[in-house]
């Protein structure tokens, strides 16, 4: 070999001396050199520059444009063993070439290797798109690597988290209220003038007149306007898609995706903003206005995890802790689950797309919920937590059949929260019915009416129907027995959300 190789092998991880030594591909102290800056670059998320040619630069300018098409670096960013995995394997192949038959020009065989190169990096390929599209709106998502998605692909959790991402992709309504969750910025639109009281003043009183100035926002999330040609992954026909796997079209579906011929959704979002207009002649209100309620602060969600949960009301409450902890993380906000049970039985975790986070999510997607019910230590918990500063714009969120009850202290430390932190608490029912004990802890009561619909294969819950609901109404107990609700019950029972069809 001649010049001595140490210093140039200190530079690499120990599993790529043997490979950089025996390849028979190019000239080893160049293919060593070149060998840390394509480490670099790709643990970077980079391609490695054009002069890295690892000593022999056809076969380097094939494995290069490979890397390129199949956009391997978004995979080895942040993953020093699939950096490792894609350079062995490189390396493998272009070992291979000393193999080829004398009748076989060089030329050839290089392009040979490089398809089998692809093609063996092609499923890893297809397994990320999958995963992107699964954990779509994270925003950057530079917390969460391959390595941390790999491991999950095959199990349970992972199978379990595409069928709840569907579930969820058709309950916008939870979506919303998820977003009024928090008390950290106005919302973006104009609140709604709540009635007057009673003891209002009702004297007219003049205010500046409002005009609406509309955004367009094209490429946004919004309305569908038609289809056009693009490249853009998430907004792919399902007839493109498709091509993914085929033997052929495959490779035609790689070219026009490079040329940004794909069929794609076009669609476009309108952002209202309303702004004073001096033009505008003086107007009177007859009613006083409320300050908009404030919202997209941190969550604190408390989730039931007892045996009554089981079933469809399971499917729904792991959508929306999937949904929540997708949401905080795109929009920086904090999300801690307290999953209880009986007595003494609360897991709290920090939920997050960092790699401890991710797991923390797909354990708790894929245990089951058996056991008691006790939400009075996670409501206290909860209470401790809006003490603290990060915490101190959080609202608790509910999910839970409303199986359950809470002791007087409880209720008070409530209300001292309530009165001296402004601490909101929204229940999150999937049942059929109000209980008094989540009628005496919510401020705000969302009912999920048709979650019958939801059950996994094989359980029907006695459903007749995708939306059969055997009562007409949640509040089956103040409708029929009014004098049983307690006073704290009937108080926050009053206009409690959105009115019942």
């Amino acid at each position: 070999m001649g010049a001595d190789p140490s210093p140039l092998l200190e530079a690499l991880a120990r599993e790529l001396w043997l490979p950089g030594l025996i390849c028979s591909s190019g000239q080893p102290m160049a293919r060593l050199a070149h060998l840390a800056h394509w480490w670099d670059r790709l643990l970077a998320g980079e391609l490695p520059d054009r002069n890295a040619d690892l000593g022999d630069p056809p076969v380097a300018a094939a494995l290069r444009q490979a890397v390129a098409d199949l956009q391997l670096s978004a995979l080895t960013r942040g993953s020093p063993d699939t950096t490792l995995q894609l350079l062995r394997t490189a390396l493998w192949h272009a070992d291979r070439l000393i193999d080829r038959h004398e009748a076989q020009a060089r030329t050839e065989a290089i392009l040979a290797m490089a398809e089998a190169f692809r093609a063996e990096w092609a499923v890893e390929r297809a397994d990320w798109e999958e995963a992107q599209a699964l954990l779509q709106g994270l925003g950057e998502g530079e917390h969460l690597h391959w390595d941390a998605l790999k491991g999950h692909l095959r199990s349970r959790a992972w199978l379990e988290a595409r069928r709840l991402a569907g579930l969820m992709a058709q309950r916008t309504e939870l979506a919303a209220l998820l977003r009024r969750v928090g008390r950290m910025q106005r919302p973006l639109t104009p609140a709604h003038h709540l009635p007057a009281p009673r003891d209002a003043v009702s004297h007219p009183q003049p205010r500046a007149g409002l005009k609406p100035v509309e955004t367009v926002l094209p490429d946004a999330p919004g309305e569908l306007r038609g289809i056009r040609l693009g490249d853009r992954l998430e907004r792919l026909l399902g007839s493109e898609l498709q091509q993914l796997r085929h033997p052929v079209l495959h490779k035609w579906w790689r070219a026009r995706k490079a040329e940004a011929r794909l069929l794609t959704y076009d669609s476009q979002a309108l952002l209202v903003d309303w702004r004073p207009d001096p033009q505008a002649t003086p107007r009177h209100r007859t009613r006083p206005t409320a300050n908009p309620p404030l919202e997209r602060g941190p969550l604190l969600i408390c989730l039931d995890t007892s045996g009554s949960m089981q079933g469809a009301p399971e499917s729904i409450a792991k959508a929306v802790v999937l949904e929540a902890t997708r949401v905080a993380q795109h929009e920086r906000r904090g999300c801690i689950v307290m999953a209880f049970g009986g007595p003494e039985e609360v897991i709290e975790r920090e939920l997050d797309f960092s790699p401890e986070g991710f797991n923390r999510l797909m354990e708790l997607i894929g245990q089951g919920f058996d056991g008691g019910t006790d939400v009075q230590t996670p409501i206290e918990r909860a209470i401790t937590r809006v003490h603290e500063q990060r915490w101190a714009n959080a609202d608790v969120l509910i999910v839970s059949d409303g199986e359950f009850g809470c002791t007087r202290a409880t209720l008070e430390q409530l209300d001292r929260a309530r009165a001296e932190l402004g601490l909101r608490v929204f229940g999150l029912l999937i049942g059929d019915r109000e209980t008094m004990g989540l009628l005496e802890v919510a401020d705000e009561i969302h009912w999920v009416r048709d979650w019958r619909r939801d059950a996994p294969a094989g359980m029907s819950h006695g459903s007749g129907g995708a939306g059969f609901s055997p009562v007409h109404s949640k509040s089956l107990t103040a409708l029929f027995f009014p004098n049983a609700l307690s006073e704290r019950a009937a108080r926050h029972a009053r206009g409690m959300g959105p009115p019942e069809s």
